[in-house]
């Protein structure tokens, strides 16, 4: 379960498909605290549990010249405020042990980026401070090998451990999601989230930043669902053109409200009539 004090939310074992969404970077305060407020009220029109997602420094980006964001800092003080002003929980990046340990007492969940999911000291750290860690899958990672991302966080007596799929690079740039992964990963215990919007990325496409190919997020967002998956993680923008970081991945808010109910729809669906395996 994630979050205490706001409204929690629980994923895997049964609880129903959850979302994890909010703008891929920290843009300011007033940006923030208003895209939460209707993200928010996205979420409790389509009846679907949300934790908010931001962060606060993207520290992978393509260029030097990229958009990070307000730094660690400002973005837990504004991340705490989004916490009281929406009533949800709220999760972002860590890149480093003392990164972890100061965002665990902010944070309600702990994301790995997928280029750091080897990282052992930081996986540790991140699981020292008791908080739910999300780790998502390296593009250059089998998924059976995040067996070895949940031991090191585990080994610290953290067993609240979730993956994270977001494509794997075949070549150059382009990223393909393969669904089968989604169900490896499932039976390493943890519960399943996919990342649908980082997934269409194209790595560094957009000479000297990344650009991507959103017309892809709904189809494979309903390919995760019936894949069985516990979460979608998505990410979300008022005005994607203007954003200033993975714009071109990013569902438009406007478009927000009828994706959630779609799928939360279907996922609802398919556990009505079972789903099935063939052995």
């Amino acid at each position: 379960m994630v979050g205490s004090g706001v409204s929690p939310v629980t994923f895997g074992g049964g609880a129903g498909l959850a979302f994890i969404c909010g703008p891929c970077v920290i843009e300011s305060r007033e940006h923030t605290l208003a895209m939460a407020r209707k993200i928010a009220a996205c979420a409790a029109e389509a009846g679907v549990p949300l934790v908010f997602k931001s962060s606060y420094d993207k520290a992978n980006r393509t260029s030097a010249r990229g958009y990070r964001g307000v730094g660690i800092d400002e973005g837990l003080a504004i991340l705490a405020e989004v916490r009281e002003a929406a009533g949800v929980p709220v999760v972002s990046d860590v890149h480093d042990e003392e990164q972890a340990r100061k965002a665990g007492k902010v944070l309600d969940l702990l994301q790995i980026p997928a280029f750091l999911c080897r990282q052992t000291s930081l996986l540790e750290a991140a699981g020292e401070t008791g908080k739910p860690v999300m780790v998502k899958k390296g593009q250059f990672l089998h998924p059976e090998d995040m067996r070895f991302a949940v031991e090191k966080i585990s080994q610290t007596g953290n067993m609240q451990v979730m993956l994270c799929e977001r494509g794997a690079c075949f070549g150059y740039r382009e990223l393909v999601v393969d669904m089968r992964g989604l169900a490896i990963m499932a039976e390493l215990g943890c519960p399943v989230v996919f990342d649908a919007t980082h997934s269409v990325q194209l790595m560094g496409g957009g000479g000297g930043c990344s650009t991507g190919n959103r017309q892809y997020v709904s189809v494979l967002s309903r390919a995760a669902v019936a894949a069985g998956v516990d979460a979608i993680f998505l990410e979300c923008h008022d005005a994607p053109e203007r954003a200033p970081s993975d714009g071109p991945n990013m569902v438009p808010l406007s478009s927000l409200k009828l994706m959630l109910e779609r799928l939360v729809r279907l996922d609802r669906a398919l556990r009505q009539i079972g789903r099935w395996e063939i052995s």
